[in-house]
Parts: C-alpha cells; structure tokens; sequence
C-alpha cells in the first residue's frame, strides 16, 4: 500500500499462476504457492456458473454412455473381465477429475500375489502430492486427505505408480495426463488461461448480491468529527476497515473520514459508479466469453447455454459446430483415458479395441467417409451384431468364386497318403490351380484344407464358405493361400483392415478353423512309408506353428497386439 498525505492507494493482487513448491526437507513437490491449488481450482469450479457449466457439459460429453469395444463379440472373455474391472460410476469420476483438475489419477488394486489386477477404481486427485525425482521417471505419489490441513507431525502415505512398487505393494496409482510443455510434475488444466475469468465472474455475482442484501445502499463516506488521531491510528483503523469489508462481498459499506471537529466535516455523499450496470453487464458476458473461449466451447448451445442468435434456421450452423467440438475438443480427451486403460488392462492381457459411446445425435455424425461398421460404431455409438461382416452378397460372391477358383480336386489317380495339422503360417499367392507346388515332386503332392466342418450358424461368412469348399474335396496349394493374403481376401478382419496372413490366422481373430497338411500319391507308386517318400523326393513342408494352431487358441485370440501394430506400422 503506497501513502500520499492522507491519501492511500490499496494495490490490488494480481492473480498467480500454479508453481512447484519443492522443500528440501519433504519428499513429494508441492503445487501451487500453499500447496492447494487443486482447491483453487475447485473454488473457481463452485463459483463460476459458466466455468462449472463448461466443465460438467464436457465431462458428460467425454463420458458419453459409458465405454466400449467395438470387438468385443469376438473377444468375449476379455470383454466380460474388462467390465468387471471399471465400473462406469469410477470411470466417470476419473472423467470428471482429468477435466476439472488437468489430471487424473487411477487406483490399481492386485490379488495378494500381485500377479492379476482385482480392481480398477478412481483415487482423487486432489489428495496426492508426486514423489521428488532424479532420473525422469515418478516412482510414487504420497496421499494425504486434506494438505492444508496436514499437521507437521502427520506423514502422508506413499502410493507407488503403475509397474513401479514393490511385489509386497498390492496397491498402485496411474496418473492420466497429458505432455505440458514446461510441467513435469504437474499438469495444468485445459482451460488454465480462463481461470482469472472465472474469478472475475464469480466476484461480479458476489458484488451484486451483496449489494441485494444490503438494501442496494450505495457505498458512503463516513466522517469522525472528534479530532483527527494519530497516525499510527488511523493505519490502525484503516486496515481494520480493509480486513472487515473489502472485496465484491461488502458493496454498500462505507468510507472513514477523520475530522477535527463537525464544523470541518466532509459532506456525507454517496459513492456512485457511472453507467455501473453497463460496465457490470460487460464484466459479465467478457468473463463468459473468455470462459467459453479456454475450454474451447465451440457454440454454448451444445452445452445448453443460451446465446444471443437463437436457434433459429441454424441446424446446419450447429451440426457443424458438434462435430468440431467433438473432434478437437473431446476426443484428445477420451483418447487420453483410453490410453491409459489400455496400458492397465495389458497387465492382465486383455486387448480391446476400446471407445467410448458418443451422446451426439446421429444426425449430427459425419457418415460419408465412414468405410467400415466398426469405424461407424465408434462414430455413431451404434453397436454391431455378432456377425460383425461388412461383406454385401455381391462382395461375397465374388469372394467364393475367388477361392473356388484357387482350389483343386483331387482326381483319382492321386491317393491322400498322410494328413496332420498343419504347423504352419502361409502368407497366400497367385492361383494357378492346376500348376504343381514348389513342395511337390512327380510322385507326391502337399495340399492344405479348411477344418474342421463345423456347420455352425454362428460361424463368419468366410469360414462357412470355405467349409463348403472342404465339403467339396477342394483343397488349396500354399502358393495359392499365399495369393489371396496378398490380395486381401477377407481383409474386412484384418487389424484396420489390413491385409493379413490366411494361412497363420485363418478366418481373424478367435476363429475355430486350422489348416490340415494333406499328402497324396500318385497312385501305382506302391505302399511307402514316410522315410521312404523323403528318400523319394518329398519335400516336407516348413511351415509356422500359427497354421496348424485355431486362432481362438492363440494368446489373445490371434488378434494383433496393439503396441505391435503401432511399432510394424510406424504408429506412436
């Protein structure tokens, strides 16, 4: 406070931006000047309308209803241990907290031996504090329910993070947050820049209201007439008076004059504010603004704050707005808590191709370049069936005659001598069905079938077809299967519908189909036994262990790890 005579100049507190507090004595880093400024955040949370508006309307919107795998039909048991893991009421706190506080933190629960997650639940954020580090990488968080509370003489509990705690530490935090530039330990929230705003507006609301209940009495200036007193007094007294009732929470209170008697008073006026309500209505919809503006609220409408425009004949206007918004604002979010996830669910080797739920109206999706059913399921939040094909009859059709026309018949002056499952995977080639294989010589032939007929109803497309071709004594040369890998036969399966390998994974993930290794000779050549054909000349095949194994009998059903996909792919 800067003194002129006897007029006093009050410097107002400028706001503060969150800082790392760290204490050479204590082991975890505080944040924020008071160690709170998870609770700051919090009080701008309680306090602003729009602020709370913002953050709600886009937590739902992350959310959505619930979360998700679009393979889930095909990846039953993982599916059924993954939901028995999250529980949808502790996943939408975890939501809740990633966009009220910038951070999540997710508590991991194992079984006794630490060999299995039991449980996946969410652990306030406010409550932890991280572990001081050296070498880059958090090892732990300490928890204490209330900081500002904490007593000298109380010690926080330290929590270990994800894959970092002893076998004896059967409980483990995994913080979700997103890479700031220039936070390590902490992650400052999206709409940072707007917190001053929300301030703003929720001193603006306690300005008025105070004013309510103070009768709307404008602020007056108060004179003492018996003499003026010493300095040290009058100091004395005006900091009483500026502890007492400063702030937007004591408009409509009075001013101290010190008079040396009445005949020198200052005349009593009442202190008004020119165009007040103009510069407090502009106060108040810049706050919204700049609000709406850090959470990256593309129309208010989509989070049912009314605007100026109406909606009037704006439809298109708003649909267009959804769809950003989803795009740029809440989808960084999901993916971030799905990353997350699937890092936990690695541990007990579930792979799910997780998503969650839109709430937006199907209407507002943009459907024109969705090009599969499980893209248009994670855009539409429409569930596919259990026969999750995309195939239409014409594709299908065209699909048999493909394989038909790789096949063989066997005729009859060749004899099926030898048959076993198949250890191999086969990456399929150009038909030429009546061409001989590189695995057969002028007395033996090697060929592969589909099995085993199953003549379910439940089975793909693919796998019933190429049942049928079974039934029909058609069976296929490696060169041939390798073919129609390259081509991309029933790619609709593949991991992103990539082309993939026929031969090793069959008909996709959990398939119940192998392929069995079928010698025939030539019949007239004599009984021989296997020794024999090899001294003949027949090459026995080297094939992969996958060709003989169903995928359903593969860790995780055959499909596609997705840390591989991504590192065969280039992907981060």
């Amino acid at each position: 406070m800067e003194k002129k005579k006897n007029i006093r100049v009050v410097n107002l507190a400028n706001y503060e931006r969150p800082t790392i507090q760290e204490v050479s004595s204590k082991e975890w880093i505080g944040y924020g000047d008071s160690n709170d400024y998870f609770n700051i955040i919090i009080e701008r949370y309680l306090g602003s309308p729009t602020n709370a508006r913002c953050i709600n309307g886009i937590s739902d919107m992350i959310f959505g209803r619930g979360l998700e795998a679009t393979d889930r039909n095909i990846n039953r048991d993982a599916y059924i241990e993954m939901k028995k893991l999250i529980d949808e009421r502790e996943l939408r706190k975890i939501v809740g907290d990633r966009k009220l506080l910038g951070q999540a933190a997710i508590k991991i629960v194992y079984n006794k031996t630490k060999t299995k997650i039991i449980a996946i639940k969410h652990h306030p954020m406010e409550t932890l504090r991280a572990e001081k580090t050296s070498d880059g990488v958090i090892k732990a968080y300490y928890y204490h329910p209330k900081w500002r509370d904490m007593k000298p003489s109380e010690k926080p509990q330290r929590i270990p993070t994800f894959k970092n705690g002893d076998k004896k530490d059967t409980t483990e935090v995994y913080i979700v947050k997103p890479y700031v530039s220039g936070f390590y330990y902490y992650s400052p929230c999206d709409y940072q820049s707007s917190l001053q705003y929300s301030q703003l507006e929720e001193e603006v609301s306690n300005y008025h209201l105070s004013n309510i209940e103070n009768g709307l009495q404008p602020s007056l200036l108060i004179n003492f007439n018996n003499g003026q007193p010493s300095e040290e007094i009058q100091e004395m007294l005006e900091r009483k008076i500026i502890e007492k009732f400063s702030g937007s929470s004591n408009t409509g209170k009075f001013i101290l004059a010190f008079n040396d008697d009445k005949d020198t008073a200052a005349t009593i006026d009442a202190v008004h504010l020119p165009d007040a309500h103009a510069q407090y209505q502009f106060l108040a919809d810049e706050s919204r603004e700049k609000i709406m503006l850090g959470h990256g609220i593309v129309s208010p409408i989509l989070l049912g704050i009314k605007d100026n425009t109406g909606f009037g004949n704006n439809a298109e206007e708003l649909r267009t707005a959804s769809i950003l918004m989803d795009n740029i604002v809440i989808r960084p979010f999901q993916q971030n808590i799905i990353n997350a996830l699937d890092d936990i669910l690695a541990f007990n080797k579930i792979y799910l191709s997780l998503y969650f739920v839109t709430l937006q109206p199907i209407e507002f999706v943009e459907l024109d370049n969705i090009s599969t059913s499980i893209v248009k399921e994670q855009e539409t939040g429409e569930k596919l069936s259990a026969d999750n094909t995309e195939l239409t009859d014409e594709e299908f059709n065209d699909l048999f005659t493909q394989l038909e026309a790789l096949g063989e018949i066997v005729d009859s002056s060749w004899e099926l001598v030898h048959s076993c499952d198949a250890e191999t995977g086969v990456k399929l080639a150009d038909a030429n069905p009546d061409a001989s294989s590189i695995e057969d010589d002028g007395i033996y032939k090697v060929r592969y079938a589909y099995v085993p007929i199953r003549a379910s109803a439940g089975s793909r497309q693919f796998c019933t077809r190429m049942e049928l071709l079974t039934a029909g004594d058609i069976v296929f040369r490696k060169e041939d299967i390798n073919q129609m890998s390259f081509r991309g036969v029933n790619n609709k399966f593949g991991h992103n519908r990539a082309n993939y390998s026929l031969l090793k994974y069959k008909g996709g993930k959990n398939c119940h189909h192998f392929w069995e290794l079928r010698v025939y000779r030539k019949i007239g050549s004599g009984e021989v036994n296997i020794e024999e054909a090899v001294a003949d000349g027949l090459i026995i095949p080297s094939n992969p262990e996958e060709m003989g194994i169903r995928p359903i009998d593969m860790p995780n059903g055959g499909a596609y790890l997705k840390r591989m996909w991504n590192k065969l792919t280039g992907k981060n």
